[in-house]
């Protein structure tokens, strides 16, 4: 059986302008990157601001276990299914981050025959959007440590420097760190930390700006730090929030490239949604509903992460909302949730499959609780049985969810019809989903809190340790208590502890820490041991990725 390297170097590609033409955008209207890769300037977006949109499928799934769901994948053959269905459908995904690609995830392109190529250059360097956004945050950070440098106007606390550097890579050994060492011209020494740039908030911000001058007041509105009486500054307070968009200025056009069958795709932006808000660019995701009649979109992680997010965050600002969502799931993820090890779960047990849906039963409750009609999508493998396959359709009906199998993976669009025609009887079935949120932003941050715990993540209570309440008290006075949330937590499990599989009941969140996100519009909780700067693990995946004498890449996946 081919990898999915060797499937996408013999996939033969149409040129980009030929793409773009499918999404009715002329070859004068692009940026080019080369033969297949091209950026859409925002002006080619606004000349469409009139258009109606189409209508937009958010694609989730159940907490993420080892065995792996496929979510990014079933997107891709998602959309390649409606493609061969006749339907007018584009692809609005999220940009790999370096970190996992040469750590322990891999990359984040899909599989098989429902990949958006080219694959190497989407998983490595792509535009250089990743590297835009590490610039501007490092200058940011630059300008912090030389305006305390240079006499410190502004009189920052150096103990209380809220921006951390970051960089897109896997790497523990920053995670706490001195700078300024020796003194002198070499600055002020203070404690320091890096986080991962899909983890910036120049990330989160550059995926919530509607445009440019969004993106430059977002930027100017980051937080960076306390002055010594205890006031909050912001960038703009070091006027630097000018230069950091000019280092944005390419990378917030989004990425037009194609999907192995050629369908349309806007990769933009990566924030991680266990970290951050988990979601492409509202630009991308906007713009694709101009050009298209069907946007299928993904968010990051299990549902109680990326979708909530999606739909708590980025569509409540928007003021758009998805007209269907797939939740995606697998045999074998069942069957670990259940509790059977890794190696034991091509065994078939129809029991554990149902043992194990607790927690996809959570997810779709969550959905239809916030409006959205759903579809569970089994992204099938060879060693699924025929009865487990007809026990997770039961429980899918006993739930009030849709059902489909998605053999995308071998069939690429072929294999993805018989869910493309479930999601399809949504769409046309002319019922409008409403949005439904779960808390009103005018609650206090306490009381956001509980109310995600509690009615998403299942939880009978919160502990808001004493540090992370003066945190949360000391925003709320500064007049940021009408902000959104974003949790931060693992994404291995529905509660903050990655052990408690399926779904657990009867557990505390807790609450160690709390940021004000200004620029991006939402307060971030940190809960459990959740880390902004991921490590490597013992066996990284690049000790297996290389390249030959003639540029071919070996071992991206």
């Amino acid at each position: 059986m081919l990898s999915d390297i060797e499937i996408a170097e013999q996939a033969i590609l149409d040129p980009i302008g030929d793409i773009a033409a499918k999404a009715g955008l002329s070859s004068d209207e692009l940026e080019f990157y080369g033969k297949y890769k091209a950026k859409i300037p925002l002006s080619a977006i606004k000349s469409r601001a009139d258009k109606k949109d189409g209508k937009l499928v958010l694609v989730t799934a159940m907490n993420p276990t080892p065995a792996g769901e496929g979510k990014t994948t079933v997107s891709i053959g998602l959309a390649q299914a409606m493609n061969k269905l006749g339907r007018n459908v584009m692809l609005a995904l999220r940009e790999p981050s370096l970190g996992p690609v040469f750590g322990i995830k891999g990359g984040a392109a899909g599989g098989g025959y429902s990949q958006v190529l080219p694959m190497e250059d989407i998983n490595l360097h792509f535009t250089g959007d990743l590297h835009a956004i590490t610039s501007a945050n490092n200058l940011l950070a630059a300008m912090i440590d030389n305006h305390i440098y240079q006499g410190n106007e502004l009189r920052i606390d150096k103990d209380r420097v809220l921006w951390k550097r970051c960089m897109d890579m896997n790497d523990r050994a920053l995670r706490s760190i001195t700078v300024g060492v020796g003194g002198g011209t070499n600055g002020v020494t203070r404690d320091e930390s890096f986080s991962i740039t899909a983890a910036s908030e120049v990330m989160a911000v550059l995926c919530l700006a509607s445009d440019e001058t969004d993106l430059k007041k977002r930027l100017g509105d980051i937080v960076i730090a306390y002055d010594l009486d205890g006031n909050i500054l912001k960038a703009k307070d070091l006027k630097a929030e000018g230069a950091m968009a000019v280092l944005l200025k390419d990378a917030i056009n989004p990425n037009l490239v194609q999907s192995i069958e050629h369908v349309p795709a806007l990769i933009h932006g990566g924030p991680f949604a266990n970290i951050s808000h988990g979601c492409n660019s509202l630009i991308a995701t906007k713009a694709a509903m101009k050009l298209s009649d069907i946007t299928i979109t993904e968010a990051g992680f299990g549902a109680d992460l990326g979708a909530f997010k999606f739909l708590d965050i980025k569509c409540r600002k928007a003021g758009i909302w998805p007209d269907a969502c797939v939740i995606v799931t697998t045999i074998r993820s069942l069957k670990y949730n259940a509790g059977i090890p890794k190696e034991e779960l091509t065994t078939p047990d129809v029991a554990k499959v149902t043992e194990g849906f607790a927690n996809v039963s959570k997810h779709i409750e969550n959905m239809k609780a916030m409006g959205l009609p759903v579809i569970v999508a089994s992204n099938r493998f060879p060693t699924d049985t025929d009865e487990e396959i007809a026990e997770l359709k039961r429980l899918c009906d006993e739930n009030g969810a849709s059902y489909a199998p998605a053999d995308i993976y071998a069939k690429g669009g072929e294999g993805g019809i018989e869910l493309a025609e479930a999601v399809l009887k949504v769409l046309d079935g002319g019922v409008k989903s409403e949005p439904t949120f779960i808390y009103d932003l005018n609650d206090s941050t306490e009381e956001k809190i509980k109310a995600v715990a509690t009615k998403i993540y299942g939880a009978k209570d919160v502990d808001i340790l004493p540090e992370a309440r003066e945190l949360i008290e000391g925003f709320e006075k500064a007049g940021y208590g009408n902000l959104p949330i974003c949790v931060a937590k693992t994404q291995y499990s529905l509660s903050d502890d990655p052990k408690l599989l399926g779904r657990p009941e009867g557990f505390t969140l807790t609450v160690r820490e709390a940021r004000l996100a200004a620029g991006a519009g939402y307060i971030v909780i940190l809960t459990g041991k959740i880390m902004t700067m991921p490590g490597l693990p013992k066996a990284p995946a690049a000790l297996k990725i290389d390249i030959d004498s003639d540029g071919t890449v070996h071992g991206l996946f």
